[in-house]
């Protein structure tokens, strides 16, 4: 039996759709951390409740139609690939709202987005899951000195929790480079550790390497 959609019910669910897919992206916008931010990914978060409402308003209760959808996605190969998994969550709170809006399941697709939303920013706001290790590379020059390498050894010692020797390269003028791995013993001892070390007597080309400062931020 074919399921005969009206101008009116069709445009209340596209619009809907559209403005919970549009919160979607919003919510994604304001919550990102990262360096690879994409204004077409969040446009396309916007448009895809509206793709997907329109699917299921197309296909009804038909199950041709249905079978005929997934053979039309087959053929189509899209290739583009997301770089991080938190999108990909995101494409599918979008495509979700819109297929609840498609099958009129309107508390179901409001209720589930103000969730989602609500979800995603104490998630991202409130650091869950990150775990605060503030790794670094420190490389620095020092003339060939016991004291002097004792009192920079001294200077990381007070702000790193862990601090490992990693190269230490024997250079011109008997200047030697070093290279340490530490971990930051809170988020202020970067700056704190950087000014002590620069007040060392002979030392100079001091460089501070982040890891993961996208992933834990």
């Amino acid at each position: 039996m074919e399921l005969r959609v009206g101008w009116e019910v069709a445009l209340r669910c596209t619009l809907l759709a559209f403005l919970l897919s549009i919160s979607v992206a919003w919510i994604y916008s304001v919550t990102y951390q990262g360096l690879s931010y994409s204004r077409s990914f969040v446009l396309t978060l916007a448009l895809g409740g509206i793709v997907a409402a329109m699917v299921m308003l197309a296909i009804g209760n038909d199950v041709a139609r249905g079978l005929g959808l997934v053979g039309a996605l087959t053929v189509i190969r899209f290739r583009t690939t997301m770089k991080d998994t938190r999108d990909l969550i995101f494409a599918f709170a979008s495509l979700g709202a819109g297929v609840a809006c498609g099958v009129q399941a309107y508390v179901v697709a409001i209720t589930g987005t103000i969730v989602f939303a609500g979800a995603a920013a104490y998630l991202s706001w409130s650091g869950f899951g990150a775990r605060r290790q503030f790794d670094a590379v420190i490389r620095f020059h020092l003339p060939s000195d016991p004291g002097r390498d004792s009192e920079a050894k001294s200077v990381m010692t007070r702000h790193c929790r862990s601090l490992v020797l990693i190269n230490l390269r024997e250079t011109s003028g008997g200047v030697q480079e070093h290279s340490y791995h530490v971990k930051f013993a809170t988020p202020d001892s970067r700056s704190l550790m950087v000014s002590g070390l620069s007040a060392v007597s002979g030392l100079t080309g001091l460089t501070v390497l982040m890891r993961d400062t996208v992933v834990e931020v």
